[in-house]
C-alpha cells in the first residue's frame, strides 16, 4: 500500500506552484500506487513533473530514460534548483569522466539521488546494468517515448532493448511519457515495453496560442527568413533544416546579415553543442539554426517562433518542433516553407532501407504533404491526425483560417469517392484511389483489375489536386477514414455508406498550389519594377548580340529582378545582387548601372536601402578550394568527396562560382568522361537555346546524356563563354 502524500504541499513545498495542471495529479498518483503509465502530454503541458514529484517522494531512486545528453544535463540541472543536496539528481552517460562516475554511483548507493537519468544507449552497457541491480528502483520513466515506434518521428533501435533490460536489472512499474503519438504509435510503445495493462493520460494537443502558416519555398527563402527575423527583432527562435550542411550554411547566413544566430547539430562536439544550448537558454542568442538534434525537453518558456526550412519527414516531428513555441501561453508563430520537390527528396533518401521501413516512411511523408497543402482549418488536420476532434468553423490563428479559400459543392465527387473505395474492398490507400478513379493504368491497377471496374476513370474530368482535397476533407469530415494496423487503408465509415444511399450537401475548398509556386519560378517576375525589368532584358539581349554569347550567359533572369526591384546604381552595390560575382560586376556592370541610374533619374525614383541577403566566408573558403583544386586538375569526385558533398550538391557549388561570373576549365574533367562528339553535342544545345534551364535541356537530350554530364558541360559552356 502506497505512503499517504499530501501532494498539493510537496507541489508547492519542492516546486513553488499551488496547483498541478490537467491530468498532473491524477498521472502521479497512478504512479504512487505502482501502476504502468502512459502519458500523451503535448509540449508545455508539464510532462517532467509528472515524475520528477513522484521520484521526490518514493523510497529509492527513479531510473529516467532519456534520448539526448543535453537534455539531461538541463534536467538535472532544474531538479537540483529544487533542494539542498545536489546529490538529489544525477546523469550517467559518455560524456561524464572516471573519476565524475564514481561520484554518481556512489551518491546513488547512499541513497541521495532521486532521480538519475540515463541515456538508452548507458542503460545497455554490461558494467552499468550489474551496478543498477544493486540499486533500488522507485520506478522508471521512459521519456521521449515516441522514440520506441518505427512510426514515430524519431525512430531509435536502443530504445527497443528497454523492456529486456528493466527485466535484467529488477522490475518496477514503469512510467512512458510523449508529447506526440497517433493510435499506432501508442500501441508500438505500449507492446514494446511491456505494458499493454497501462493506464492512459491523453491531454488536449490544441495549442489555442499557436500560429500555423505554410509558405511556398522559392529561390527568396533565405531573403524571407531574414525580413521576417528583422520584423521581430529581439525574440527568440528556432529554425530546422534537415541537414547539418545547410544548418551552418543558413546559421552563417543570418550572422552575415546581423542576426544574433548560431548552429546547432549532432555533428559538432559536445562542448560546443552545450555551451550552444545554455546561451540560447541565457539569451545570449536569439535564434538557433538546427536540425532535429535539439530542442528535446529543452525548458525554454518564451520561443516566439519556430521555423521549417525543410518540410519535416512526419507530422509527429512537426508537431514537436513546433510545441517548442510559445511554452509561456504567449504568441508562437510556426512558419513552415514547403515545394513539393523537398518530398521527392525525402522518398529519395529512402532508398535502399528496408522495404517495409521505406513503406511506412512514404505513408508519414503523405500526411505531412496532406497538411501542407489543405486549405482548410490546419489547427483542424493537426488534431485529427493525433486522433481529436476539432469542431470549430475557424481557429482564428492559421493562415487558412485568416485567409480562407471559396468553397465549392462537392457531393457527387464525394459519392463517387466513396464509391471508388467501395468498389476496391476497401483494401487500398490513396495512391491507388487517385489512380483508378483518374483513370491511370499503373501495374499495381492492373495486376488487380481495376481498370475493369466500371468507376475506373470516372473522376477523369478533374485533376488528382482536386481529388486529394476531397480524400482529406472525407476524412475530416467522417465519411472515410485510415485504418490504424494497416496504416493507411482507406475504409468508408456508417456515415459514408449512409452518403452513398442518400447524399447530401459537402462543401470543400480546394488545395493550396505549391507545387506551382516552386517547380515554375519564372512564370512570370518578382521584380518590383517591371519597366526597368524589361529594360534589363533588352540590354543584355543587346550585349550578348556583340559577344555572340546567349543572354542567360550574362545574367539570369533572377538577377535583373533583383536590379529592378535594389536598383543598384555602383558596382559594389551590384556585387551584392544574387548570381553577381565580381567577374561579372567587372564585365558587364557598368552599362547595366548606368541604365539604372537613368531610369531612376528619369522615373524620380527614390531607391530604397539595399537589401540583399550577403554572402558568408565558408562559402568564400569552399570557393577558394574549389578553384585551387580545379587549376591543379583534381578528379572532381574525390574533390566533391573530400569537401563531405553528394555530387549534386557539388555541382550546386559549381553552378553558383560560374553564374556569379568566375571561369572554371574543367575541360581535363569532362574529356575523361565524356568523347569530344559528345561534349560539343551539348555545347551546340546551349548555344542555340534561349534557356539555360536544366529541366528543359533533360527534355531535349535525356534519353543520350545524364543529368550530371549536362550539369557540367553547362558550367563549361557559361565559364568560356561568359566569364
Amino acid at each position: 500500500m502506497k505512503a499517504a502524500y499530501d501532494l498539493a504541499e510537496s507541489l508547492k513545498h519542492y516546486f513553488g506552484f499551488d496547483t498541478f495542471k490537467g491530468d498532473q495529479e491524477a498521472i502521479i498518483n497512478n504512479l504512487l500506487d505502482g501502476r504502468d503509465t502512459f502519458v500523451l502530454m503535448p509540449t508545455g503541458g508539464g510532462k517532467s513533473m509528472c515524475y520528477q514529484l513522484p521520484a521526490l517522494l518514493m523510497d529509492g531512486t527513479a531510473i529516467v530514460i532519456s534520448p539526448l545528453i543535453a537534455l539531461m544535463k538541463n534536467q538535472v540541472d532544474a531538479i537540483r534548483q529544487v533542494s539542498a543536496d545536489d546529490g538529489i539528481a544525477h546523469f550517467m552517460n559518455s560524456s561524464l569522466n572516471r573519476s565524475a562516475l564514481d561520484q554518481v554511483k556512489t551518491d546513488v548507493l547512499s541513497g541521495r539521488t532521486k532521480l538519475l537519468y540515463v541515456a538508452p544507449e548507458s542503460l545497455t552497457k554490461e558494467e552499468n546494468v550489474d551496478f543498477l541491480r544493486q540499486v533500488k528502483i522507485s520506478f522508471y520513466a521512459v521519456d521521449e517515448a515516441h522514440c520506441i515506434s518505427e512510426w514515430g518521428h524519431d525512430f531509435r533501435p536502443e530504445y527497443r532493448r528497454i523492456r529486456p533490460i528493466i527485466n535484467e536489472i529488477g522490475v518496477a512499474p514503469v512510467i512512458a511519457l510523449t508529447a506526440t503519438a497517433t493510435d499506432k504509435v501508442r500501441g508500438d510503445i505500449k507492446k514494446n515495453l511491456g505494458m499493454p495493462d497501462a493506464d492512459e493520460f491523453k491531454s488536449s494537443f490544441n495549442r489555442p496560442n499557436l500560429y500555423y502558416e505554410v509558405r511556398p519555398k522559392t529561390k527568396d527563402i533565405d531573403k524571407d527568413i531574414i525580413k521576417f527575423i528583422k520584423q521581430n527583432p529581439g525574440k527568440s527562435g528556432i529554425i530546422y533544416c534537415l541537414s547539418r550542411r545547410k544548418v551552418e550554411e543558413l546559421a552563417e547566413v543570418l550572422r552575415a546579415n546581423d542576426i544574433n544566430a548560431r548552429a546547432y547539430h549532432a555533428g559538432m562536439d559536445t562542448p560546443t553543442r552545450t555551451q550552444t544550448q545554455d546561451d540560447f537558454i541565457m539569451e545570449e542568442i536569439n535564434v538557433i539554426v538546427a536540425t532535429i538534434a535539439f530542442g528535446m525537453g529543452i525548458d525554454k518558456p518564451d520561443v516566439r517562433f519556430v521555423i521549417h526550412y525543410d518540410i519535416p519527414k512526419s507530422l509527429e516531428g512537426y508537431y514537436q518542433e513546433t510545441g517548442r513555441a510559445g511554452r509561456d501561453g504567449g504568441e508562437g508563430k510556426c512558419i513552415t516553407f514547403y515545394a513539393y520537390k523537398d518530398l521527392q527528396k525525402l522518398e529519395k533518401f529512402m532508398e535502399g532501407k528496408p522495404v517495409a521501413e521505406q513503406d511506412i516512411g512514404r505513408q508519414l511523408l503523405q500526411e505531412t504533404a496532406a497538411y501542407a497543402e489543405t486549405s482548410v482549418c490546419r489547427r483542424r488536420v493537426l488534431l485529427h491526425y493525433f486522433g481529436e476532434e476539432y469542431n470549430e468553423e475557424n481557429c482564428h490563428n492559421c493562415d487558412n483560417c485568416l485567409h480562407p479559400k471559396q468553397l465549392i459543392e462537392a457531393r457527387d465527387e464525394l459519392k463517387l469517392l466513396l464509391q471508388v473505395v467501395q468498389a476496391v474492398k476497401e483494401n487500398f490507400k490513396a495512391p491507388h484511389i487517385l489512380n483508378v478513379i483518374t483513370g491511370n493504368p499503373t501495374e499495381e491497377v492492373i495486376a488487380h483489375k481495376h481498370d475493369d471496374l466500371e468507376c475506373f476513370g470516372s473522376g477523369d474530368g478533374k485533376d488528382v489536386r482536386f481529388w486529394n482535397a476531397v480524400i482529406r476533407q472525407a476524412i475530416l469530415g467522417g465519411y472515410i477514414y485510415k485504418e490504424v494496423e494497416n496504416y493507411g487503408l482507406l475504409k468508408l465509415t456508417a456515415d459514408g455508406r449512409r452518403f452513398i444511399q442518400k447524399p447530401e450537401s459537402f462543401l470543400i475548398s480546394e488545395d493550396n498550389d505549391f507545387d506551382s509556386d516552386y517547380v515554375d519560378p519564372d512564370a512570370g517576375t518578382s521584380a518590383l519594377d517591371e519597366e526597368l525589368f524589361q529594360l534589363l532584358k533588352d540590354l543584355r539581349k543587346d550585349v550578348a548580340r556583340q559577344k555572340k554569347i546567349p543572354p542567360y550567359v550574362i545574367f539570369q533572369d533572377p538577377s535583373l529582378e533583383a536590379m529592378a526591384t535594389f536598383y543598384p546604381v555602383t558596382i559594389e552595390e551590384l556585387k551584392t545582387i544574387p548570381g553577381v560575382g565580381e567577374g561579372k560586376a567587372k564585365r558587364y556592370g557598368k552599362e547595366f548601372c548606368e541604365l539604372i541610374m537613368r531610369h531612376c533619374e528619369e522615373n524620380e525614383i527614390d531607391r530604397p536601402e539595399m537589401f540583399s541577403v550577403r554572402t558568408v566566408a565558408n562559402k568564400s573558403k569552399n570557393k577558394v578550394r574549389i578553384i585551387q583544386s580545379i587549376d591543379r586538375k583534381v578528379d572532381l569526385e574525390v574533390l566533391a568527396k573530400s569537401m563531405g558533398l553528394e555530387f549534386d550538391e557539388f555541382l550546386d557549388e559549381l553552378d553558383v562560382i560560374v553564374d556569379s561570373g568566375t571561369k572554371l576549365d574543367i575541360s581535363y574533367y569532362l574529356k575523361s568522361i565524356m568523347d569530344a562528339d559528345q561534349i560539343e553535342d551539348i555545347y551546340e544545345y546551349f548555344r542555340e537555346s534561349d534557356s539555360d534551364d536544366i529541366d528543359d535541356a533533360l527534355d531535349e537530350l535525356e534519353d543520350e546524356y545524364t543529368e550530371d554530364q549536362i550539369r557540367l558541360v553547362r558550367i563549361q559552356f557559361i565559364s568560356e563563354l561568359g566569364n
